[in-house]
């Protein structure tokens, strides 16, 4: 029997940051994000070799072990090996399984795009296809969150699993007590189709690691710090005004909101922005865009502009002179997904 699972990644486009604890818990938090055809894959073939193999295509890593209901998690492949402990541990599962499991992402990690999340909701997917796991929507986006954020220790918001569960475009709300909201947005498909049109996805050629970026975010929550909160504040509040201009078809001030977006994003934490992603953004304004943003938590990873469409081709050949790429993409629909084929017939 082979499993297989994809999830599509993510475009942060207002509220990023209040869905991370502890602003989310203290003041509520909400998102706007959508699902983009950029994929991360997994595939599990059941074998009966008493092994378990871990191989992540991309990062051309692999690993083998003995079946064991517990594998060690010591910095390699640990995304794959925290949703295989959290399976067995919470599902009761006595029985070590036997398996060989293959990954790939159509990003690189650190993108900004929500990667690793989106990674850890496509394996939980397979799993979950593979073993009849009693798993709804809801239930696979909290335990993913749970995986990554709690198992593993990693930093970041909640909004990322939720996006790759879900798909589409969704207005998440974020409250005490981990109780999360998803709104799916009901837009009509000439506004889909114009955002579209409008948007330049750029890779600024260099990915990061956002746990920096969001510890200090953390810290800034907790402290009480005024200028990070009230921006945080402001990125809250400026999220609401862009999902009612997104569902109106108001491109262009949805744009400038996307500029103020960016603007208040720059005040949570000192490492958000460097340098290079100045230029970049200071280049693309200067060539007609109407505003845009890092994706994700900053520091690096794909940027988002927005533009008259005329203007699309002048923007993408100014672009061109930084060390990166523009990705051309469609707006995903679909959530997360899986499916067996019969190795037997």
């Amino acid at each position: 029997m082979i499993i297989r699972s994809k999830a599509p990644l993510r475009l942060g486009l207002a509220g990023g940051g209040t869905d991370v604890s502890p602003y989310s818990e203290l003041y509520g938090g909400a998102v706007l994000n959508a699902t983009i055809d950029q994929y991360a894959y997994c595939t599990i073939e059941e074998t009966n070799t008493g092994s378990i193999i871990l191989q992540a295509d991309d990062l051309n890593q692999k690993l083998k072990y003995k079946s064991e209901p517990v594998l060690p998690v010591d910095g390699h492949l640990d995304l794959h090996k925290g949703v295989y402990n959290r399976v067995m541990q919470q599902f009761r599962i006595k029985k070590a399984l036997s398996f060989r499991m293959s990954t790939s992402c159509d990003v690189p990690a650190g993108s900004g795009l929500g990667t690793s999340s989106t990674m850890v909701v496509a394996i939980l997917k397979a799993f979950t296809e593979w073993l009849n796991l009693p798993l709804g929507d809801y239930d696979t986006a909290r335990l993913a969150y749970q995986i990554e954020r709690i198992d593993l220790g990693l930093s970041g918001g909640k909004q990322d699993q939720y996006a790759a569960t879900f798909g589409g475009f969704n207005f998440i709300e974020f409250n005490d007590n981990d109780r999360v909201i998803v709104n799916p947005l009901r837009i009509k498909r000439w506004i889909i189709d114009e955002l579209e049109v409008s948007m330049v996805l750029f890779y600024t050629g260099n990915s990061r690691s956002s746990d920096k970026i969001i510890r200090e975010q953390q810290k800034n929550t907790l402290e009480g710090k005024k200028l990070p909160v009230e921006a945080t504040h402001s990125i809250k509040r400026n999220s609401y005004v862009m999902k009612d201009l997104l569902l109106k078809g108001e491109i262009v001030q949805f744009s400038k909101a996307l500029g103020k977006e960016w603007e208040n994003k720059k005040m949570m934490a000192s490492s958000i922005t460097t340098r290079n992603i100045d230029k970049i953004y200071e280049a693309a304004i200067g060539a007609g865009a109407y505003g845009g943003k890092v994706s994700g938590a900053g520091g690096g990873g794909f940027m988002i502009f927005t533009v008259d469409p005329v203007k699309k081709n002048y923007l993408i050949n100014t672009l061109g002179q930084f060390n990166g790429r523009v990705m051309n993409f469609h707006f995903s629909d679909n959530g997360c997904q899986s499916w067996k084929i019969n190795t037997n017939e």
